[in-house]
This record gives C-alpha cells, sequence and structure tokens, in this order.
C-alpha cells in the first residue's frame, strides 16, 4: 500500500485527538476501528492492530529500511516521518509497544552502517530520529534499558555537534 495511517501527521493528529477527545469526554478508554481498503477483507480492525501492522510491514522491515535509505536524503527523511508519527500515535492513542521502539532503535541508530548511510544522506533527519526515540522515552511511551537511552543520548549529542559546529564539551562549565 502506499499510505497508510503511519504516513501523514494529519492522521495521528485528527484521528487520535478525535479519540482522545472521546475518551475525556466518555471519561473512559474507547476503541477505535479501521477498514482499510487495500485488500479484499474489509473487516473493521482494532487502531492498534493496524498501527502494529504498519510498522511491522514497512519502518521494522528490513527490506523498506534498506530501500530508504538507498533513497538517501528523501529516504533518511521518510523514516524520520515515521519515528515523528510513531511518537504522536503514542501521544494522541496511548499506543506504547516497547517493542516498536526497540527494533527501530536496533535498526535505525544502532546498526552501524545504517546509522552511517542515514546521518550522512540527511544530517537533520538523522537528528530528528535519534531525538525522536529519546522523546519517546521523555514522554514515558517507551521505557527501554538505560544503556539505550545513554547510546541514543550521545548519537544526539554527536549529531547536534555536526549540524550545530558546536561541541557539547566545550559547553560545559570548566572545574
Amino acid at each position: 500500500m502506499e499510505y497508510g495511517l503511519t504516513d501523514i501527521q494529519e492522521y495521528y493528529a485528527n484521528t487520535g485527538a478525535l479519540k482522545q477527545a472521546a475518551e475525556q469526554r466518555q471519561g473512559q478508554r474507547v476503541t477505535a476501528s479501521f477498514v482499510e481498503s487495500f485488500s479484499p477483507d474489509t473487516t473493521p480492525r482494532p487502531l492498534e492492530d493496524l498501527l502494529r501492522m504498519e510498522y511491522r510491514t514497512k519502518l521494522l522491515n528490513p527490506k523498506w529500511a534498506e530501500a530508504m535509505a538507498d533513497q538517501g536524503s528523501g529516504g533518511a527523511y521518510e523514516i524520520s516521518q515515521r519515528l515523528t508519527a510513531m511518537v504522536g500515535w503514542a501521544g494522541t492513542t496511548n499506543f506504547q509497544d516497547d517493542w516498536v521502539y526497540d527494533q527501530a532503535a536496533d535498526t535505525y541508530a544502532f546498526d552501524r552502517d545504517m546509522a552511517a548511510r542515514l546521518r550522512q544522506a540527511n544530517p537533520e533527519a538523522w537528528r530528528n530520529i535519534v531525538g525522536r526515540m529519546l522523546e519517546a522515552h521523555g514522554r514515558g511511551y517507551w521505557t527501554p534499558e538505560e544503556e539505550t537511552i545513554d547510546k541514543l543520548q550521545a548519537l544526539y549529542d554527536q549529531a547536534d555537534e555536526a549540524l550545530e559546529g558546536v561541541s557539547v564539551d566545550a559547553l560545559a562549565p570548566s572545574t
């Protein structure tokens, strides 16, 4: 399929916001179901199931990841946008499956070859990829090991230094 729930920010902004408003109004969790028209099966599916399917088939699919990396700057941007949408879905619908973030970190941040390709192709997108993972943790959407956060923070600092031209160490107060 060309476009799905994890592709465009309006989906999580609008649908997620409507779901959140309904939950606040009802005072309880509200389910959202969707019918995807990319297959003959038109059975309504829970939102969380569709998000898991899209993350498995796109963001966490090694073939998709390689295809995006092969596209250079635009592919890095697409990966970055999907991580932004993942945080958006978490914020608007409380979708918080740790395994999605764990695998995204392994695929895009901790795989040296992939990280180097993305960093070289689009440094801003690379910083956003790592930054969104840190944001997910900071907002309580993801609970990784502390070592994972330390590694991501170091990668973010390196990306920031490269883009801004200022070393984090240079800003530290001298003792």
